[in-house]
């Protein structure tokens, strides 16, 4: 089973806030962390870490704060996930940058394993935040 460590479930979880509340103004790290309910100092991390690689944009001073640096259309799930897990690999031997295996050439099983990777992020990065959003919003007018 591949798992999502708490880094990246709040790493989606601040991606998805920033879409909705995506008006072009910077969100302060205090308004994200009071409604996702997740410490800011544990946001603070995992924020510059996306800030870093590109995904949000960052003010500092008086009215700044964080926002999307694209259109939520453009952010896949996968590569939210893959950005703050490093990797998303079901087993240690598809780990990005990991060792050859030198049991690969028998290995019954490595099939197996590469075609649920090639599953799960083929599914992943077909979901945008966009969806999620809609998502929720089709949620809530179904009530």
């Amino acid at each position: 089973m591949v798992m999502v460590s708490t880094r990246g479930r709040y790493a989606l979880r601040i991606m998805v806030d920033l879409a909705q509340h995506n008006t072009g103004e910077y969100i302060t790290l205090m308004d994200i962390a009071n409604r996702q309910g997740i410490s800011e100092k544990y946001l603070e991390s995992i924020i510059s870490s996306l800030s870093r690689s590109g995904f949000l944009l960052t003010l500092r001073g008086r009215g700044g704060g964080y926002k999307l640096a694209r259109d939520p259309k453009e952010y896949t799930v996968g590569s939210i996930l893959k950005q703050a897990e490093n990797s998303f690999a079901p087993v240690a031997c598809l780990e990005a940058g990991a060792q050859p295996c030198t049991r690969a050439d028998g290995c019954l099983t490595l099939p197996l394993w590469t075609g649920l990777q090639k599953t799960v992020d083929g599914y992943l990065e077909s979901v945008t935040l966009a969806d999620l959003i809609e998502q929720e919003k089709n949620a809530a007018s179904e009530e």
